[in-house]
Parts: structure tokens; C-alpha cells; sequence
């Protein structure tokens, strides 16, 4: 009878353990298709001795307090804008909706947009594109931000897993690339210390 009632108890943790080990699952799965993207001279940003000497990424490590359920206000009858890039040219955006959650007990406001580009293509109909700035950026992680990949939210919640943040191919290829530059809405003012860091990528 004990046994039995020792087993009832852990399986809440057991199955809390397991909730936490799919997420960090799907981080680690994040991890190693962009390394293998980075690996492969088809689709890598990388080019000449940056990409023969590219092992991995280095990331900072998981952790769920970076893994936040926001809550999700779509942006009503928005209007397509300009969103400067580094190559000093412009790519079309428009606003999706905003997102708002807690870190350290304090609540930020983030942006998210839609390329009109991509919403064209049928896989990229439910993409969404989050640009950001954080404390950490030109000391552990690229000076000019940080990107995540999301989809259209079936309510009014939406996650955001720090953890799967990565850094713009200009970070890496400032001469190939033109990338979208963060929006000053998006600067937030602590340390995002999750996803991927820019040390010296190219000998890890």
C-alpha cells in the first residue's frame, strides 16, 4: 500500500519533469538544426575560413526563466511600414500584435511583426518575426540584437522562449546580408541571457 501511495505522489513530478524536459527538448532540437544549417555550404551564411573553421554555436545555457507565456493584444488595422535595414535599405513589415509578460517581477512590452514578403508563401502565412535588444548585446551577444520565429497565437497568450533566440547572418556576413534593424519599441533594458551568444563562434 505505501508503495502505491509513493508512486501517487511523485507523478505530479513526474509529469512536471517530463512537461519541462519537452521544452527543453525542443530548444536543444532548435540548437542542432542551426548548427547543421551554419554546417551546410547550401544554406550557411558563413563564408571562406569562417565557415571551414565553424564547429557550433555557442549557447547560453537553458533555462526556463526565459521561457515566459505573454499576454498576446493583436494590433487592429495596422498599416505597412518601411523597417530600416543595415544595408541602409528598407524590407515591409507590418504590425501583428503586441506582447506583454513578466521577467524578475517587472512587465515589458514587446512588438511583433509580419513580413509582407513572406506572408505571400503559403508556409509563411502564421510566421512572425520578433525583433530585440537586450542588456547583453556587444558584450555576449551581437550588438545589433537578436531574432525569434513565432506563429499567430490561437488566444490571447503567447509564448516566448528566450531560448531559441538567434543572432541576425549579419552578425556573421555584414557584406551578404541585409537585415532588419531593431525597432527602438523593442530595446528592453535587462539581460536576455538565452539563445545563441556571439564569443568567438568560429573555433568552439
Amino acid at each position: 500500500m505505501k508503495k502505491y501511495i509513493l508512486i501517487f505522489l511523485l507523478l505530479p513530478l513526474f509529469i512536471f519533469s517530463q512537461k519541462d524536459s519537452k521544452e527543453d527538448f525542443e530548444v536543444k532540437k532548435f540548437q542542432k538544426e542551426l548548427n547543421e544549417e551554419y554546417l551546410n555550404p547550401k544554406e550557411t551564411p558563413l563564408r571562406g575560413d569562417n565557415f571551414t573553421n565553424f564547429k557550433a554555436h555557442p549557447f547560453f545555457p537553458i533555462d526556463s526563466k526565459y521561457r515566459v507565456t505573454a499576454k498576446f493584444a493583436k494590433t487592429e488595422n495596422a498599416e505597412p511600414f518601411e523597417l530600416p535595414t543595415s544595408s541602409g535599405k528598407t524590407k515591409s513589415y507590418r504590425e501583428y500584435g503586441k506582447a506583454t509578460f513578466e521577467l524578475d517581477g517587472k512587465s515589458y512590452t514587446l512588438t511583433l511583426y509580419q513580413s509582407l514578403a513572406l506572408i505571400k508563401q503559403k508556409k509563411y502565412k502564421d510566421y512572425l518575426f520578433l525583433p530585440f535588444r537586450d542588456a547583453t548585446n556587444e558584450k555576449e551577444t551581437y550588438g545589433g540584437g537578436k531574432y525569434m520565429d513565432l506563429t499567430i497565437p490561437k488566444g490571447n497568450t503567447i509564448v516566448l522562449d528566450f531560448n531559441k533566440s538567434y543572432q541576425p547572418y549579419c552578425a556573421y556576413n555584414a557584406y551578404d546580408y541585409n537585415c532588419p534593424i531593431v525597432p527602438e519599441e523593442n530595446k528592453l533594458p535587462v539581460e536576455i541571457r538565452a539563445g545563441v551568444m556571439y564569443e568567438d563562434i568560429y573555433h568552439h
